[in-house]
This record gives structure tokens, sequence and C-alpha cells, in this order.
């Protein structure tokens, strides 16, 4: 049987979301999406072919069992998104694409997580709740990567990378091996992290530098 499944967040990755769902679905016939959540969107409106459903309000209040993945970008809208979901008959599943290659030697991914088209996982790799890993990206051996962290397309990560929770980091970045980034932290699109970035700090660059600094 399949099960009903719902996407938060109704924007261009929702859609995107909505994509792999189906593509996972070619290969094996798991899921149903019933359709969207967003409290941005008007309720009945169609998007990609499915309507949305409701707001936050409308999760909480869902009587039968339902799984609903996050597809929202922003880690610390996405982390007080979720800490507001209060119904036990929701489940957080893990949605990783067909065409994801990921080693077989103690690679973990916490629930929620989305991990799209094109990414490699090499070895020894764990992936908090709720983290995204958009097209494109690899993350090398022996990284921990912490919950609500989003990467962009065509990250790099190397080996032995510690990334703190919510932290963002934007498309083409590289992040060199043996490094920590701190939690709250926005890394620019292009940059390369060539030292230990700290916490709340934004930083663009090539070798990437904190431009400032925020809660």
């Amino acid at each position: 049987m399949k099960k009903k499944i719902a996407i938060f967040g109704a924007g261009g990755f929702g859609r995107e979301v909505a994509m792999l769902i189906e593509q996972i679905n070619q290969k094996q016939d798991s899921w149903e999406i019933v359709g969207f959540y967003d409290d941005g969107v008007a309720v009945g409106e169609e998007l990609y072919g499915y309507q949305v459903l409701g707001g936050i309000d409308q999760l909480n209040n869902q009587p039968n069992e339902l799984f609903v993945v996050f597809a929202i970008g922003d880690p610390k809208i996405k982390k007080k998104v979720i800490s507001q979901i209060q119904n036990t008959n929701l489940r957080y599943p893990i949605l990783i694409h067909p065409t994801v290659l990921m080693g077989d030697k103690d690679v973990k991914v916490g629930d929620g997580s989305i991990i799209t088209a094109g990414n490699i996982l090499t070895v020894n790799i764990n992936i908090g709740s709720h983290v995204i890993l958009n097209l494109s990206c690899t993350v090398g051996h022996d990284t921990n990567i912490s919950n609500y962290c989003s990467f962009m397309p065509s990250v790099n990560i190397s080996g032995e990378v510690e990334i703190g929770e919510c932290v963002y980091i934007g498309t083409g970045a590289k992040i060199i091996n043996q490094l920590e980034i701190g939690e709250n932290t926005i890394v620019g699109a292009g940059a390369v992290v060539s030292k230990t970035l700290p916490a709340n700090c934004t930083a663009v660059g090539i070798p990437a530098k904190p431009i400032k600094f925020h809660e």
C-alpha cells in the first residue's frame, strides 16, 4: 500500500520535491502525494498538479497518519515551522533520489532529510534531521552535518568536516577538509571555505571570510 505524503512549502523547491517523489515512485511505487501545505498560499490553489491543503493549523489537526517533508531552504525558518508541529500522527520520511551514489559503510541520514539527484556521499558520514542536499552536491568521508542545514546545488564538502545546526551553504561553495562551520552560519555562493568559520556569521569570497555577524 502506498504511503500518503505531503510537502510543506509550495515554492519552487516544493515543486522540485514533488518531482523527486514522482521519480522515486518510478523505481518503487511507494508514495501517494496528497498535496502541499503552506501558510502563504491560498487553500485550493493548484501547483504542479497538486492542491494546497492548508498550513500549520491544518497539519496539526490532521487526524490520520501522514508523512510530511519540509521543502524550506532557509534553515531558521525550517526549524521554526517544524517546532510548531504538535501532531503525533505526522511522520518525517527520508527522501533520496534514485541517482544518488552513497557508500554502504556507515552513512546515516536523519528523519525528514532530502537528498536530491546527482549527490555523492562516500563513507562514515552522519547527516542530521531535516537536512537538504540540493542537486549534485558531494560529501566526503567522516563528515558530520547537524540538523536543519541546507546545501544549495553543487556544494563540495571535503572529508572530516563538522557543520553545525542551521547552516546554509550557497550554490557552488567548496569546503576544504578538516574544518568546522559554526551553527547558524551562512556561506555565500561560490565561496571557498579554507579556514574554520565561527557561529552566527555570513562568510563570502575566496577564501571565505566573515563579513557580518547575526543572532
